[in-house]
């Protein structure tokens, strides 16, 4: 879709005209296949890169445009958010040293980006969710300038016809409404394409929906969102939702999210899985097309089916079919959504060789997978990988075994075969599996992040400790050694650059507070049994209504009887408040003119966080 000029599909016309081409590339690829012309005799990898702009504070910066024109180079794209951007690799034939070949490739683009960034006070940041991003960074204003996400957007939207209901339960919990897509540019990935044969792809896709939940297990890299810690593979469980066309009173019916890992096992032939997306999932969006699929077919051309493509491109199931034309020949390849970027370009290529290593290994045994294990079992692998990354237990075989033991035990002796059988140089099978066993043996970029996240809480507030972390993934990562090799951060680990401080870096976010019918008695007692000495008053919708002090109940301590007075009778609600990115100085400047010690912090009138004197 990055290719084309796409607009909203608007008038019955353009519709038409639109489902018109769809069903004819439909019907000139069951062509390309029914007379062998997809190509069988070369298969190769490919490999997107996604990758955060951050500045001098480790804050996402969105000059993703402005850094782009300066790199100037036809791999690199951009990518919704503005402080992301997106490298698309050469594909290359599978065999002898191509995933090394892969790995100088990505380097040195990558190399090439950073000295065009460190000109501008940039840096570059690989990882799945920017440890740093708040949701101040997930608005319409960080959408890049580029027509087609505005189309997206305002198309998703339009089919919801309502807030997207964000919610995801980890360790911690994440509930939030939000206005539009933009969520959806949290999530970075390294996505990896592999090309097959036409005749046994159906078969393949499946084993790679099989494998799915194991090779996530050992690749997970984004547990944090917003500070709060959540899934081991937060994306899976955000991109779902952040895009997901459907209102919530539809949720309950059978109505699948475009994002979705599927429902059931695929069996036919390639298109099938296509028509299966085009009828559950409504285009809605459109583009110029010159020419007719099928006619080129019969004048000797190769077609790009670029309605099929289009709509390929707004559906987002983990696991994707891609059709594409290379050297003039036409060709299928799976494309891996579901892997994370980071923590390292090493990581990434290891995290690519085991899959690949997995696919093209598969034991005759598992060959019509469909026939013999039941699809909710690879589904709940899938999730439960997302969830608990090496601490899963997988349904495998019939039997529960930990991930552990399947990825060392089965899947890495087959990922070895699977590279060898192709002409994999040893050199590089080994190179990077090994990666992927001192991963198993030691810890992933998720586990990684998670712990030193807990100890930075220890002695930081959420803000502060996010930029920290961010700021030693940075380091790590620039020294090039696989996370398996990462240590823990030192537990002094302060800020090593000019932070300029705002209230989000001092203020409470853990805040107790009363309704305005609420005994000023229960105050007394929160406020006793806590230690506290101001409590805001808020309402169901969680606005600031007024602020009680101690000072101003401190008198019923010897006027019991009168404890059961509402809070609204001693509550002032004529309250000095400040936002979030208030810079301290200010917010301590208001509290002095004022003559008051506590400041609640507002955002849309909405209470989150609280600073006193004490703060400061």
């Amino acid at each position: 879709m990055g290719d084309l000029n796409v607009t909203k599909l608007k008038t019955k016309k353009d519709r038409a005209n639109y489902i018109h081409h769809l069903l004819n590339d439909i019907e000139a690829l069951d062509l390309m296949i029914e007379k062998d012309m997809i190509e069988d005799d070369v298969f190769r990898i490919g490999a997107e890169q996604e990758f955060c702009l951050v500045n001098n504070q480790f804050l996402p910066e969105s000059r993703s445009l402005e850094l782009l024109k300066d790199i100037d180079d036809k791999h690199f794209t951009t990518e919704i958010s503005k402080y992301n951007l997106e490298i698309n690799l050469d594909a290359l034939p599978l065999g002898n040293t191509c995933f090394s070949q892969l790995h100088k490739q990505l380097e040195a683009l990558l190399e090439k980006a950073k000295s065009k960034a460190l000109k501008k006070d940039i840096k570059i940041i690989i990882t799945g969710i920017l440890p740093s991003l708040s949701i101040n960074n997930s608005t319409e204003k960080n959408m890049t300038n580029v027509e087609r996400y505005s189309v997206l957007n305002d198309a998703i939207k339009g089919m919801r016809q309502q807030n997207f209901d964000i919610h995801i339960k980890g360790t911690d919990e994440l509930n939030l409404l939000h206005d539009s897509v933009m969520l959806e540019g949290c999530n970075t990935s390294f996505q990896m394409h592999l090309q097959l044969n036409p005749k046994t792809f159906v078969d393949n896709y499946n084993w790679a929906q099989a494998i799915s939940g194991p090779v996530l297990s050992a690749c997970t890299n984004s547990p944090l969102l917003f500070g709060k810690e959540l899934w081991r593979e937060t994306r899976i469980a955000l991109f779902t939702q952040s895009i997901d066309t459907r209102a919530n009173s539809y949720l309950l019916n059978e109505k699948r999210s475009r994002v979705n890992f599927g429902s059931k096992w695929q069996t036919g032939t390639v298109t099938d899985i296509f028509k299966d997306n085009i009828s559950r999932f409504r285009s809605f969006i459109t583009t110029d097309f010159n020419k007719n699929s099928v006619d080129m077919l019969n004048n000797g051309d190769i077609p790009g089916l670029r309605a099929l493509g289009l709509h390929n491109g707004t559906v987002y199931p983990w696991n994707r079919v891609c059709y594409g034309r290379t050297n003039g020949k036409p060709n299928l390849r799976i494309e891996n959504r579901y892997i994370p970027s980071g923590p390292t370009t090493t990581d990434e290529i290891a995290n690519m060789v085991f899959w690949v290593g997995i696919m093209l290994g598969k034991p005759k045994r598992y060959n019509n997978i469909h026939e013999k294990w039941n699809f909710k079992d690879i589904k709940s692998n899938f999730f439960s990988a997302a969830r608990y990354g090496m601490a899963t237990q997988f349904f495998w075989n019939g039997n529960y075994i930990s991930a552990y033991n399947l990825i060392l035990d089965e899947l890495l002796p087959m990922a070895y075969k699977g590279l060898y059988k192709v002409g994999i140089a040893p050199k590089d099978a080994e190179y990077y599996l090994g990666i992927i066993k001192d991963r198993i043996l030691g810890n992933s970029g998720s586990e990684w992040l998670v712990r030193n996240y807990r100890q930075l809480l220890k002695k930081y507030k959420r803000f502060e400790a996010m930029q920290i972390l961010t700021s030693e993934l940075y380091k790590k990562q620039e020294k090039g050694y696989p996370v398996s090799t990462w240590r823990k951060i030192n537990e002094g680990a302060k800020l090593t650059f000019k932070s300029q401080r705002v209230v989000k870096h001092i203020m409470n976010s853990d805040i107790f507070s009363v309704d305005k019918k609420d005994s000023i008695e229960l105050v007394l007692n929160i406020m006793e049994w806590k230690g506290i000495h101001h409590m805001p008053v808020i309402n169901s919708h969680r606005e600031l209504i007024g602020l009680i002090s101690w000072t101003d109940i401190i008198c019923y301590l010897e006027h019991p009887k009168q404890r059961n007075h509402a809070v609204s009778k001693v509550m002032k609600t004529d309250v000095i408040t400040t936002s979030e990115y208030t810079n301290v100085q200010a917010a301590w400047n208001l509290l002095k003119e004022h003559n008051i010690s506590c400041l609640p912090v507002v955002k849309h009138n909405k209470l989150v966080g609280l600073i006193t004197r004490n703060d400061f």
